[in-house]
């Protein structure tokens, strides 16, 4: 498969850090690996056309790919040979510096002239923003155009020479230095940079260190099921090793059936954040603890099962009162306290169990099929009900959680119908996001970060959904969710507000439909003004609680990740407070006095795929600047960070000149062209050692990590915080 040989020739796109320079033992296995993968695509004429010289590199911008094979085919004949390809690898990866910036004037230069002129750079300009799936108006682009000519045009002449061009990159070291590592990364095999060896995460001591309150945790956790195990064992010693099993998965069970809930109270969780048991329990971590125990409980119950089956198969053989499949599917043999049921309703209860474990698993929940994992989920309810009928102790170990478990439930349907709460606006955001300002009753009371489960019957009468509250807690008359499109409930809450009102209608809906749309107005295609029911239950407390009890805190959010966090920095804005001097107009910040306000920097991370998800909310981080313009950027007690990875990263040979043009435009204009914000957008994904090692030389006090995204990246960032000695928390979902 081309594409699967030539995968390697990816690497000019990908933001990957390696040495410019190969031992020799390298260089012979990067010429070996080279020919084998130029003889399996070239053919049997062993040569490469243009076409193929396409396709193999995969660029988004075919003018990079004629331009580079232009330069590859040294002879002119149209196609390139292998002497022709290694030569011109060769000069990449083992060249000086000047042969490097040589070969990218020459890329720039289109009619070889020996110079470059506006029309050749804006073409290249125009080239880079389409393969960094960046879209700016042509006026924007001739702005970037004129300013990187000016800027490298030292004598006026109306083209840049090469030297011109070497002295305007000399202005920009990083450019400089990167350029090396995209030559470098041009063709490399994938295992020619060994992966050193390190020691294990989980046995470091900044991992023991950092998760200790949860290591704690589980080996209590873990201790107590050993001892209620061996101690039922022991007590049913004189029904065999089976039924000793048996039994001793039967008494965990009876806990962690009971433990599961005792986790999802969201309430008394929230409730305990705000005392001193969040410094000794992980609390933060409930729904990881609710995952462990979920398994846990199917462990136990195949356990069980399978141990009563071989023992029911052993009494089978031995006395042949009953057949196999009489102890498990009939009442014939009495077992169980009520009416001999507890063989059925054991199998019924190991199938639930299977049931709810599969459906609630990464794979389901994130590939947009939420709804599974919710209705499946709801099957607790008969789990418990015939638990209580197949144990005879279960009651015992059931009765206290279930009733803390059933006022959250009662406490929770009074407050989300005590609201009669309305949609009043909703805007359609880039990326199928949905934008739902509610009217905020005045007893709705929650901190920022802050979560809530919403239910809007119009959509789906019985389904209820938890998204971030985006909006913060100092805003009295609204409440902001942004809702992202990504199973069914989000997609057709989507497309409800994006249908037209003039869409046919059935009939059986259009009474229904008309009454809830009387208020409905709409100001464009995208925004419009309604007032539609919905009932809502919450806050529910989350990790970011703790942000303003830290001192310095990073705030991380990939995608709609963000939303935790634009509650919290419009919180942080209500909080500090703009001063005016009546003599000199002079202003600062003055932070109002709070308790809980502990922060002294908060540095925010966004992490974007494209370029129109900065829309969401970019109004809010414009506020931000606005607030602390006057403020240089070493004192600042906000930094924001925004990141695009379309875009081509500063070490690919292709994004060069796009970003020396985009460095010079927004110096030039006070704000980035991508965004419109004063922070200049950076290109490609950060570089995670780089981020946390400039925070930790900060020295403003204790770091706290808050990151809210995707679980990959998580893991990743996580690795890095327990490096650094940071404190990590994660949206759990």
């Amino acid at each position: 498969m081309r594409s699967a040989v030539w995968v390697v020739l990816r690497a000019a796109q990908q933001e990957q850090g390696c040495q410019g320079d190969m031992s020799i033992d390298e260089d012979t296995r990067w010429l070996e690996w080279v020919t084998k993968q130029f003889e399996s695509i070239a053919g049997d004429d062993k040569e490469i056309d243009l076409d193929e010289f396409k396709t193999a590199l995969k660029v988004k911008e075919s003018f990079f790919a004629e331009r580079f094979f232009a330069l590859f085919d040294s002879d002119g004949s149209s196609s390139i040979s292998l002497d022709e390809l290694l030569k011109a690898l060769d000069l990449l990866i083992h060249g000086s510096e000047t042969d490097k910036l040589r070969f990218l004037f020459q890329v720039y230069d289109v009619d070889g002239s020996g110079s470059i002129d506006p029309d050749e750079l804006r073409t290249v300009l125009k080239s880079c923003l389409r393969e960094s799936a960046i879209s700016l108006p042509e006026e924007k682009l001739d702005d970037l155009t004129l300013a990187l000519f000016e800027s490298a045009d030292q004598d006026n002449s109306g083209s840049i020479t090469f030297e011109e061009l070497k002295a305007e990159l000399e202005n920009f070291p990083e450019v400089m230095e990167n350029l090396t590592i995209s030559a470098a990364n041009w063709l490399k095999p994938p295992d020619l940079e060994q992966k050193k060896r390190k020691t294990p995460r989980y046995l470091t001591r900044a991992y023991w260190h950092n998760n200790s309150r949860k290591l704690l945790f589980l080996c209590m956790y873990s201790l107590l099921n050993v001892l209620l195990f061996i101690i039922a064992m022991l007590k049913n010693a004189h029904g065999g090793p089976l039924f000793m099993v048996a039994r001793g998965c039967g008494q965990c069970l009876n806990l962690n059936c009971t433990f599961v809930m005792v986790l999802m109270l969201r309430r008394c969780l929230t409730w305990l954040r705000a005392t001193w048991l969040v410094r000794v329990f992980p609390l933060d971590q409930n729904i990881l603890l609710h995952q462990i125990v979920g398994y846990a409980i199917l462990i136990f119950s195949i356990v069980h099962t399978g141990a009563h089956v071989m023992n029911f198969a052993r009494m089978s053989q031995n006395d042949g009162m009953y057949q196999l499949w009489e102890y498990l599917f009939t009442i014939r043999p009495g077992i169980g306290w009520v009416n001999g049921t507890a063989s059925i309703t054991g199998v019924v209860l190991q199938v639930l169990i299977c049931l709810m474990v599969v459906c609630s698993s990464t794979f389901v929940r994130r590939s947009g099929h939420f709804e599974v994992f919710y209705w499946s989920h709801l099957s607790y309810i008969w789990v418990w009900a015939l638990l209580i009928v197949h144990c005879a102790n279960f009651w015992k170990w059931f009765v206290a959680p279930g009733l803390m478990f059933l006022i959250e439930k009662l406490v929770g349907i009074a407050v989300s119908r005590m609201g009669g709460l309305y949609i009043v606006e909703v805007n359609l955001l880039p990326s199928k996001v949905t934008h739902l300002v509610i009217k905020r009753p005045p007893f709705f009371h929650f901190k920022p970060g802050d979560y809530v489960y919403i239910n809007i019957p119009v959509i789906a009468k019985y389904e209820w959904h938890p998204f971030t509250i985006s909006s913060a807690p100092e805003q009295q008359d609204t409440l902001w969710l942004h809702v992202r499109s990504m199973g069914q409930w989000t997609n057709r809450l989507y497309e409800y507000f994006r249908q037209p009102e003039s869409q046919a209608i059935s009939n059986k809906r259009l009474t229904a439909s008309l009454r809830n749309r009387r208020h409905e107005t709409k100001l464009s295609e995208n925004h419009r003004y309604c007032n539609i029911k919905c009932y809502v239950d919450g806050p529910f407390g989350t990790p970011t609680r703790q942000i303003f009890a830290s001192e310095h805190a990073v705030l991380i959010g990939a995608g709609i990740g963000i939303t935790p966090f634009a509650s919290i920095l419009q919180s942080i804005i209500y909080r500090m407070r703009k001063q005016n001097c009546p003599n000199c107009n002079y202003s600062w910040c003055e932070t109002i006095k709070d308790n809980e306000m502990k922060l002294r920097k908060v540095d925010f991370i966004w992490i974007n795929r494209d370029q129109k998800s900065f829309e969401w909310f970019v109004s809010l981080l414009t506020k931000l600047e606005m607030d602390q313009a006057d403020e240089e950027p070493e004192g600042r007690f906000l930094e924001m960070h925004m990141y695009m990875t379309s875009a081509l990263s500063k070490n690919d040979m292709k994004a060069i000149g796009l970003q020396m043009a985009l460095d010079l435009l927004a110096k030039k204009e006070k704000r980035d062209s991508i965004t419109g914000l004063r922070t200049r957008t950076q290109p490609g994904r950060p570089d995670w050692a780089k981020v946390f090692q400039k925070v930790s030389e900060e020295k403003k006090g204790k770091v706290h990590v808050f990151y809210c995204g995707s679980p990959a990246l998580a893991k990743h960032i996580k690795a890095q915080c327990e490096h650094f000695g940071f404190n990590f928390y994660k949206e759990n979902f």
